[in-house]
């Protein structure tokens, strides 16, 4: 069985869910559900893909098109039970962070690209279809909420993929033991409201946005 694949298309449902979440939520109909979830659930990965030089494998590989189409659906049948959760969305969010943060990595070592640089485009994969997300449905990016910690847990697995692989310790249970980590740490920050420090230590200073 091809894990890495697996777990790259598990990465694209959950944040296909997001996005078909987030389009529900914003009173989109259902091809606007498909496309949101569609652009979440394979944006990072064609980003990647085109920073790697190669065809993205959204394209190359009709069978990437199963998961968004499958989270429309699930979103459509389930939006009035998943509603009772306010958090849903965050939490299928965090599963696809955790899942593409891993594979992202692992996608650009195999192409060859030095561990750092392939960590960093770990991130970008993770990263990337959230902030294509809230951007196209016109909400602040989650990436840029400075009361919570997004980016954090996805630099710190993409880090521990890149020094697995380094260590030849790379197989499908390290990759769910990292997920399940940057899973677990973005699902505790959301819980205990965790955050880095801003980037303006003076408290009493206030952002020309929120001036009065």
């Amino acid at each position: 069985m091809n894990w890495g694949l697996v777990l790259d298309l598990a990465g694209t449902f959950f944040f296909a869910i997001s996005g078909s979440l987030l389009a529900a939520r914003r009173g989109f109909d259902i091809v606007g559900s498909l496309l949101l979830g569609s652009l979440t659930g394979l944006g990072g990965g064609v980003v990647r893909d085109l920073v790697i030089g190669v065809t993205p494998t959204a394209f190359a590989q009709p069978i990437y098109l199963a998961p968004p189409l499958a989270a429309m659906l699930l979103v459509f049948a389930m939006m009035r039970n998943v509603e009772r959760f306010p958090r849903t969305l965050l939490v299928f969010d965090a599963g696809g962070l955790a899942l593409f943060c891993t594979t992202g990595t692992i996608t650009a070592l195999e192409a060859g690209l030095n561990p750092i640089a392939a960590a960093a485009l770990g991130v970008v994969t993770a990263v990337g279809g959230g902030l294509l997300r809230d951007v196209v449905a016109n909400r602040v990016p989650q990436l840029f909420n400075p009361n919570d910690l997004y980016a954090v847990p996805a630099m710190l697995g993409a880090a521990l993929m890149a020094v697995l692989w380094q260590m030849h310790w790379y197989n499908p249970v390290t990759i769910v033991i990292v997920a399940a980590i940057v899973f677990a740490l973005r699902v505790l920050s959301l819980r205990f409201h965790w955050h880095i420090p801003h980037a303006v230590a003076d408290k009493r200073y206030q952002a020309p946005d929120k001036a009065t």
